[in-house]
């Protein structure tokens, strides 16, 4: 795909809400006077020129007159939490060993079974880190090492995009392109790291989109997805070997990025993040898990992965362009904010947040499940494949209105995130992004 640069500019912005009966106080210099957090500064995944952009406040809690406004027990969806990221990224590891195991199959017989397998592997595997991008967006191990430093997390090896494809691999035009091709690197694990992103963001080495490259090629097609033949992983011929040595080590990379955050987020870990997180101030816990849900919903999923790609029209900014399945990059992104609100298969009964804002605000609770319900009917209804019945339709056609119906009842979600976490106490920033030219 030809490469267009754009230039965009984060700005934060902070999404507010009081609740009824109750006069609430935030400081928004508490907000400003914070670094911005490496997790929405860094660009990585989504992001183009100039990063995301937001802060991160100094407290999420917010302040009330009434001293009683939040004396409430919320440590069971503390917990619920906690158990629910760690069986997440516990069946996302899970996902991507299937994913291993299936490559290494196709490597070991390269033809068209092994790696239609290969491809179900990814697709399948993808599922269940999807649901995980929920847990993004504040000082979370995907995003940084640690809670207060400000050294990146693993989330730019995992999962980072756009990705320029020529710098991996040959592509139409320029079949000798890329690092499989220079035969003065050497495909190390060091190398290949070395290489990520260093004097473009969208020269990504990594993560899920550069397995996806190497597993189905460039996407001309007008029907489906791209369709690199078997014979490019043929032992022994041209540069195949470099290209298989390549493929075996992103896979092998992104199996131990995801069992890392497994093991960080262990609810019997003694020096993890999991243990950090059940030890913060419940409104502080809870600010982090808000700020995940609505920042994915009002920014990551609205802006940078759909109306950053209905702007432009080029296949470059869709998400999952090789493989035709960015509908449902969508689909279970939302689902994982469905589940961290209303509760996931490790979360004990009655211990969701949905549970907890029921409670307190039964017509904010009421407002987050019918956004959520929107959301979830829009996503599935996304014409496919995204890039011939979205992106390069007309302006009027069913997909664009789909398309364009999706970001606003996104922005609708946040908003609702947003009161309900005012409800529970919470201030919840949600980053936003300008185009600058």
């Amino acid at each position: 795909m030809q490469k267009t640069t754009k230039f965009w500019v984060g700005v934060g912005a902070f999404l507010v809400a009081s609740t009824a009966g109750e006069t609430l106080v935030t400081d928004p210099m508490a907000v400003l006077s914070n670094p911005i957090p490496a997790a929405l500064a860094a660009g990585g995944e989504g992001g183009e020129t100039g990063g995301e952009g937001g802060g991160r406040p100094a407290s999420y809690k917010l302040n009330s007159t009434d001293a009683n406004a939040f004396a409430f027990d919320a440590s069971a969806q503390v917990t619920g939490y906690v158990a629910h990221v760690f069986e997440s990224y516990t069946a996302a590891h899970r996902g991507a060993k299937r994913l291993q195991a299936a490559i290494d199959r196709f490597l070991k017989s390269p033809n068209a079974t092994t790696l239609a397998d290969a491809r179900n592997a990814w697709t399948s595997a993808r599922v269940f880190y999807l649901k995980t991008e929920a847990f993004r967006f504040y000082d979370g191990p995907i995003d940084l090492k640690t809670p207060t430093g400000s050294e990146e997390g693993p989330e730019g090896h995992i999962n980072a995009w756009p990705l320029n494809e020529a710098f991996i691999d040959g592509v139409k035009g320029n079949p000798k392109s890329g690092l499989i091709n220079d035969r003065k690197v050497p495909v190390t694990r060091a190398a290949i790291l070395e290489r990520d992103q260093v004097s473009d963001e969208a020269d990504v080495t990594t993560g899920w989109h550069a397995i996806e490259f190497l597993l189905w090629g460039q996407d001309f097609s007008a029907t489906g997805p791209g369709n690199r033949p078997a014979s490019d992983y043929t032992p022994g011929q041209g540069n195949n070997d470099r290209r298989r040595a390549y493929l075996k080590i992103v896979t092998d990379m992104l199996v131990d990025d995801l069992g890392a955050l497994a093991k960080a987020w262990d609810p019997a870990g003694k020096d993890n993040y999991a243990a950090y997180f059940k030890a913060l101030d419940q409104r502080e816990a809870l600010g982090r898990i808000f700020a995940g849900v609505a920042s994915l919903s009002g920014y990551e999923l609205m802006s940078e992965r759909l109306a950053v790609a209905l702007d432009s029209g080029d296949q470059e900014d869709e998400h999952s362009c090789f493989s035709d399945t960015t509908w449902q990059d969508f689909l279970f992104d939302i689902r994982g904010i469905r589940e961290v609100y209303s509760g996931g298969a490790a979360t004990p009964a009655g211990a969701s947040l949905q549970a907890l804002v029921a409670q307190r605000a039964p017509e904010v609770n009421n407002a987050v499940l019918a956004a959520l319900a929107a959301v979830e009917a829009d996503a599935e209804a996304l014409p496919r494949p995204f890039d011939q019945e979205v992106l390069r339709a007309s302006k009027d056609s069913e997909g664009r209105k789909t398309a364009e119906k999706l970001v606003k009842d996104l922005t609708t979600l946040a908003s609702a995130l947003a009161d309900a976490g005012a409800a529970v106490g919470v201030l919840v920033v949600v980053p936003t992004a300008h185009k600058a030219e």
